[in-house]
Formats: C-alpha cells, structure tokens, sequence
C-alpha cells in the first residue's frame, strides 16, 4: 500500500477480525486502560528498591543497578519480537498467554535469592511486560474509525497513570512488606488481569489477516519504516518527547533530595500523582484527533513542552514552579505521544501491532537517552544543565514539526 507523503488516510479493515458481536463500551475501554496500567508498572516498579535489593542480596552498587537497565532491554528487545505478533496471532489468546508467563517471572523475582536469579527475573519482567503495547493495538482495532483516538487516548492515560505511580506505589509496599512484596502484589493482579480478559475480550472470528511466517514479519516492520514518512516523521517526535520527559524523570529526585528541600522518597514519589494529571491530555488529544486536528495539536503540545523548562528551571527555589513544570511537561508529552499512535494505526490497520510496536522501539530510545544523560549532566553541571538539555530536546521537537506541518496536512478519517 502506497505511501500517501503524510497524511494518515482510513483503510479498510481486514473483515472478519474480530467478533462482529462485540461491543466496545466504556467498562471494556477502562479495563484496557488498567491491564495497560497495571503491564507498564513493572518496568519501573525496581527503581526506589535498589538499595534494598543491593542489601537484601549482596549486590554491588553496579550490579544492582543493572537491575533497571536489564528491564529496559527486555522491554525493548519485547516491543521488536513479540509485540508484531499482534498482527498474525489471535490478540486475545497472546494477551492473556503473556499475562500469565509475567506472572511466572514476577514470582521469580518475588522469590530470587541470589543475583543471578533476580537479573534474569527482572529480564523477563521487561520482555513481557510488552503485553502493553499489544493491547493498546488491539483496542484500536476494536474501536470504530471515527473515535479511535478516543479510546487510545483513553487506553494510554491507563499507562501515562501506571508508569507515574509506579514508583510511588512500589515505595509505599516496600515500606509496609518488604520488596517482595511489590513483585508478589503485581503477580496476583496480573493474574487477576488475565482470568478477567480471558473472559471479556472477543475471540477472534477469522483467520488473520497476513500470513507473514515470523520472519517476514519482523522485515515488513522494516519496511513500513522505509515506505511510510509519516511513521518515520511520528517516530521521531515520540523519540524526542520522551528523551525530555526521561531527562525529567528520571533526575528530578536528586536536587529534591539536597538542599533546600532534602525531601523523603515517599515525598519524591508522591510527585508521580501530580504528572498523573498529564492523562487527561490523553483523552483530549484522542478527541482533537478524531476531530481531524493533529497537526494543531502537536504543534500547541509541543510549544506547552518547550515552556515547561522555564517554570522547571525554578526548581530550587520554589515547590510550585516544579509543580506547574511538572504538569506542563505531562500534558504535553500525552498529547503528542495518543496523537502518534492514533495516525500511525490509521494508516495500516492491519498492521498496527508492528506500526505500534516499532514506533515504541524509537519512545525506549529517547527515555534511554534522556535518562543517561540527564544523570550524567546533573553529576558534572547541576541542574540548570538538565533543564536546558530537556528544553533542546524539546525545541528540537517544535522545529521539526514547523519544518514539516505543511508537508504533513491533518488526516482524513472516516467511519
């Protein structure tokens, strides 16, 4: 199917996908959103554990910190290998065959007592926990045309939430029962999660729609990169807005915790229920979408990004420009971030598990980049070098999409 030079244009859906019976209502969508929450979480639930895992197990400060990095290459090494099967598997039965083998690999965290087993544990978390980005595609392809980046929108203020109060969450269970406790909690939920999806979502009436065999499969993600530019121009806004909100993230505990503030984890963490307000982006930028503005609303999200390093600069010297940085930055980076998924699905439905899965490749590239070099910035230069890394980022956003806006017109979508 030929490139339309940018413009995200509605195909026609494979017939008989999915079950012509089902309904998708509002309960359905809200439970994608929580099953997305509650996947994502474990990719960030080891982050204000370190320490106590280092202890618990006799770790080295290098070691235990390849807790998180090993997470993060399974999460990415997932979104490339498993998350395009979506596209030639039955969604509902890989949804709930990859809740329950995170389930498994949950317990084996739970469980670990050596560092071997816990960096392989922690592996497969990230790996799995791509079952994420599998059923933010399928519930795009339950949705009708016509108010599909509603409901994305609304599916990804369920992981904008997860990924935000992961840590808060983590911390909170930590204090209360110990680590293990975090990984055993998500374990019985996930499973929760899969028995009640297993019964919800439709079984898929027909035969898929490719009969790519999985190698073809990963080449064609490729070549949907070669043959489309707006996926290409889409994947780099989401590699560039989430280098800027990792820059944020994954620093701003340190000057919280020097002077003047010197504040607890838990105070740090709590930080994450005020980004949350940055969900309510999602589902308004999925409506503006429906409504055939996603230029406009790149464009404004990515001015309210830029601006949000000013009040960030702030931090030191006061709690509230933190706070109105904070909440700028979230909104920002959600309204861009369901703008992308809404117009890369459109434009090959049928693939969208490999058009999502592909463009996350490139949103892990830019939260990697940002976090690295964030905390190396911080170490070297302070905090005014991160914020105005984070402001280059985000400039480097608005002026590509100044550079390309009239290249790249408003799609049409119809129902």
């Amino acid at each position: 199917m030929p490139s339309n030079g940018g413009a995200a244009t509605e195909r026609t859906e494979a017939p008989g996908r999915e079950d012509p019976a089902f309904v998708l209502s509002r309960g359905v969508v809200a439970l994608f959103a929580v099953a997305c929450g509650a996947a994502v979480a474990n990719v960030y639930f080891s982050q204000p554990l370190l320490v106590t895992m280092g202890h618990d197990l006799a770790m080295s400060p290098a070691l235990v910190g390849s807790v998180v990095t090993l997470t993060q290459v399974g999460y990415g090494v997932g979104l490339f290998f498993l998350v395009p099967l979506g596209d030639v598997a039955d969604r509902r039965r890989l949804i709930v065959a990859q809740l329950l083998l995170l389930v498994v690999a949950l317990a084996v965290v739970a469980a670990a007592h050596t560092a071997a087993i816990l960096l392989a544990g922690v592996a497969a978390v990230g790996l799995l926990a791509v079952v994420t980005q599998t059923l933010v595609a399928f519930a795009a392809s339950l949705a009708p045309a016509a108010g599909r980046g509603r409901v994305v929108g609304l599916v990804t203020s369920g992981v904008v939430i997860g990924i935000l109060l992961a840590r808060t969450a983590s911390g909170l269970l930590a204090d209360l029962a110990g680590w293990r406790s975090v990984y055993l909690a998500s374990a019985s939920l996930t499973a929760l999660l899969a028995l009640v999806l297993y019964r919800v979502l439709p079984r898929q009436s027909a035969a898929p729609p490719t009969t790519l065999r999985y190698g073809q499969l990963l080449r064609s993600t490729i070549t949907l990169f070669a043959r489309e530019r707006l996926l290409r121009l889409r994947a780099l806004f989401g590699l560039l807005v989430f280098a800027a909100f990792s820059t944020l993230w994954s620093s701003v505990a340190l000057p919280l915790s020097e002077a003047p503030y010197f504040l607890s984890h838990s105070a740090i963490g709590a930080l994450g229920l005020i980004g949350a307000v940055g969900a309510l982006a999602a589902t308004a930028a999925g409506r503006l979408n429906d409504r055939g503005l996603s230029r406009r609303t790149t464009g404004i999200a990515l001015t309210l990004l830029a601006a949000s390093w000013l009040p960030l600069a702030y931090t030191r010297a006061s709690l509230w420009a933190l706070v109105v940085g904070v909440i700028l930055l979230d909104l920002a980076v959600q309204a861009v971030h369901v703008t992308n998924q809404t117009l890369i699905y459109a434009l090959h439905p049928e693939a969208g598990s490999r058009l999502i899965g592909g463009y996350m490749v490139f949103y892990s590239i830019g939260s990697a980049t940002g976090a690295i070099a964030a905390t190396s910035l911080y170490t070297v230069a302070g905090w005014g070098a991160v914020c105005a890394l984070g402001a280059a980022f985000s400039c480097l956003g608005l002026a590509l999409w100044a550079f390309t806006r009239h290249s790249a017109p408003d799609p049409v979508v119809t129902s």
